[in-house]
């Protein structure tokens, strides 16, 4: 059975296929397949020539959706070492399908004779189902003939037509030096959603306006790589774009994903993060219902067509809350949003929604009222744990103890300061007090400070009995930046992170090597993901901790390089002294939103942008220690203007700004 990371992702979402380097979906290799909308629409397509599978040679990934496969044609053509008959098979995703252009070319001395088959074949499986390996249960759908050329299967409502010109099988004669192609197109119609909520191409997507010279090109090759995937995961509820998370398990909308990944890209596509912003706050919690986790002002965690059962207990409604940092992230990125020049109309009709979500910060999420945020699952089938790390073994003890609910995640804590502080700086903007905010905001601090400082570092959690949960984790970097440490404080977390046990030299752990359960291949245990180090990348150089975090973003740049410029969702944490390039994961998306997402901002927190379009006012204050000699990024996107900025040996020039804003 093929792994995940094993295969070839060819993107245009909601559209994704998972193929081997072969191009043959055989039916029998688990997680391979055609999906959209969270069902695998086909199962099997394979090509045989007079009964035979072509040999692999080449699989040519030319761009996010377009992929061609290349085959050696075994025993016809000429009889020497050189093949003389290839099989080219060229496949396209769109927003609609995939189609197929299965190419037998003839270079031999003679002509050939042959007979080309592709057979097809679908289980019509619901992704939770292909995810913990219970489609093996399902059989092959029989399909229907609604024409010499064309196919269909239909199951529960989705119907999957496949037309093939000039038809399944084909015995073609091709003289030296001719061709013939067989062309296939796949598409699918699915039933209308019940939850108000469907998984929809966008009505179009950008033409990334950005440009980066840097004398480490490598830079340069990540940066357009992962625009050309962000590109390929953009969805849309109604005319509003967001990112699918990631495929093929997370092509939807995510609270916390969606919204990181577009907060992190507001520098090249604001639209996208107002779209998100929007999308999410349609579906902003009204009522208390502890089955799907909602609340009054809650942002949700996921969206989907249909509940998704991934076994073990764990099902999840096809709107589902159960998040305890999305909400907060939701009120973090509306500001920054407004600060990177969000029409002021379209930030003035978000207002209610803010204020809702403000509300549930004080009156749903600490219901214990000890003035911190916690959480528990209370349906029995949810979440146990809602923070970024949502894996059951998440939050545990030096000694490998998991922690007991209810949970208070230290980073949930600083989203949640920040939110205060800068939903109070919404609300005065727009003409209301924000005193509330501000005053609970310094309140949590002292809070903060008398409860989660345990062996010289910020403890991961508080658990259900209060006590700091001890070990060094990928938690505490989310606290920098939020402002709810002081400098001595975010001079003792960058210290931490400094240290060999969190720093893997491709990226930061998400548990430190010291933990009695360190696994490098544990998904939120010692692995490292891109985004939490990005975030803390990001946190690390606004706080004028400029070394660490260019060596961490030295580290991204590895592993960047390792993965074809592609980072996946998270990868093993073995580091550099161990291997030289880092171990996939085997089950990790690829691409992913905010691994994606990461390259852009690394490079905007490098350079010190920090813009306050509404103020009038745009600060760039470069990294004292980066990574490179030279950097020039054009084609920022800042208040409906551009940015252009370069950084040569030290010296910052800014060569286009916006201008109505001092600089």
């Amino acid at each position: 059975m093929s792994q995940l990371h094993e295969l070839v992702t060819a993107l245009a979402a909601p559209w994704v296929v998972l193929s081997p380097r072969s191009g043959q979906l055989t039916g029998s290799n688990g997680v391979e397949g055609v999906y959209a909308q969270d069902r695998r629409i086909l199962s099997r397509s394979v090509v045989t020539i007079n009964g035979r599978e072509p040999l692999p040679v080449h699989a040519d990934e030319r761009g996010a959706a377009s992929h061609q496969y290349v085959a050696q044609v075994e025993g016809v053509g000429d009889t020497r070492h050189d093949p003389t008959v290839m099989l080219y098979r060229t496949r396209d995703v769109d927003r609609h399908g995939m189609t197929e252009r299965i190419t037998l070319v003839n270079s031999s001395r003679a002509a050939i004779e042959c007979r080309l088959d592709v057979a097809l074949g679908t289980d019509l499986a619901p992704m939770a189902a292909v995810r913990n390996s219970t489609a093996d249960e399902l059989p092959d759908l029989t399909p229907e003939r609604d024409a010499e050329t064309v196919l269909h299967w239909e199951s529960a409502g989705t119907r999957v037509s496949a037309s093939l010109d000039p038809g399944v099988s084909a015995t073609p004669r091709l003289e030296p030096g001719e061709e013939f192609t067989l062309t296939v197109r796949v598409t699918a119609e699915f039933p209308p959603s019940t939850t108000g909520f469907s998984i929809d191409p966008p009505p179009a997507t950008p033409e990334y306006g950005l440009d980066v010279d840097c004398d480490d090109k490598r830079v340069e090759r990540w940066v357009e790589r992962s625009l050309e995937d962000v590109r390929a995961l953009q969805l849309a509820a109604g005319d509003d774009r967001y990112l699918g998370a990631g495929p093929p398990w997370f092509l939807t909308l995510f609270g916390r994903d969606s919204l990181i990944a577009s907060g992190m890209l507001i520098p090249v596509d604001p639209e996208l993060a107002a779209g998100t912003l929007r999308a999410l706050a349609a579906k902003q919690g009204t009522k208390v219902d502890p089955d799907t986790a909602e609340q009054p002002g809650k942002i949700p965690h996921e969206l989907r067509v249909e509940d998704a059962d991934h076994g073990g207990g764990l099902v999840l409604p096809p709107v589902y809350y159960g998040t305890h940092d999305a909400t907060q992230l939701w009120i973090t990125t509306l500001h920054k949003a407004w600060r990177w020049g969000m029409p002021a109309d379209e930030v003035r009709e978000l207002l209610p929604n803010l204020v809702r979500a403000l509300t549930w910060i004080k009156e749903y999420a600490d219901p214990d009222g000890d003035g911190f945020l916690e959480y528990i699952d209370e349906s029995g089938h949810g979440l146990a744990n809602q923070g970024w790390k949502d894996s059951g073994d998440a939050v545990q003890w030096p000694d490998g103890t998991l922690a007991t609910a209810p949970i208070a995640l230290c980073e949930v804590q600083g989203y949640a300061y920040a939110a205060a502080v800068q939903g109070a700086e919404l609300l005065e903007a727009h003409g209301e007090s924000g005193d509330e905010w501000r005053l609970w905001a310094t309140a949590m601090q002292e809070r903060f400070r008398s409860a989660f400082w345990v062996d010289g570092y910020p403890a991961i959690a508080l658990d259900g009995a209060k006590n700091a949960v001890a070990g060094r984790a990928s938690n505490m970097g989310h606290l920098l930046g939020t402002g709810l440490l002081d400098a001595d404080e975010e001079q003792t977390v960058a210290e931490v992170l400094a240290g060999d046990d969190l720093d893997s030299g491709f990226g930061l752990r998400t548990l430190s090597t010291a933990m009695t359960r360190f696994n490098p291949l544990g998904y939120h245990t010692g692995s490292v993901w891109p985004h939490d180090t990005a975030m803390t990348v990001q946190g690390l150089y606004a706080t004028g901790h400029a070394a660490l975090a260019s060596s961490y973003v030295d580290g991204l740049i590895r592993a960047a390089e390792a993965f074809g410029y592609r980072l996946p969702e998270l990868f093993g944490g073995r580091g550099r002294t161990a291997e030289r390039t880092p171990t996939p994961y085997p089950a990790s998306c690829r691409p992913q939103a905010w691994a994606a997402a990461s390259a852009i901002a690394v490079v905007v927190a490098a350079l010190g942008i920090e813009p306050d379009v509404p103020g009038g006012r745009l600060v760039v204050n470069p990294a004292e220690d980066l990574p490179w000699e030279r950097l020039e990024v054009s084609g920022l996107r800042l208040g409906g203007e551009v940015l252009s900025v370069r950084l040569e040996a030290g010296k910052l020039t800014v060569l286009e700004a916006p201008k109505n804003l001092q600089h």
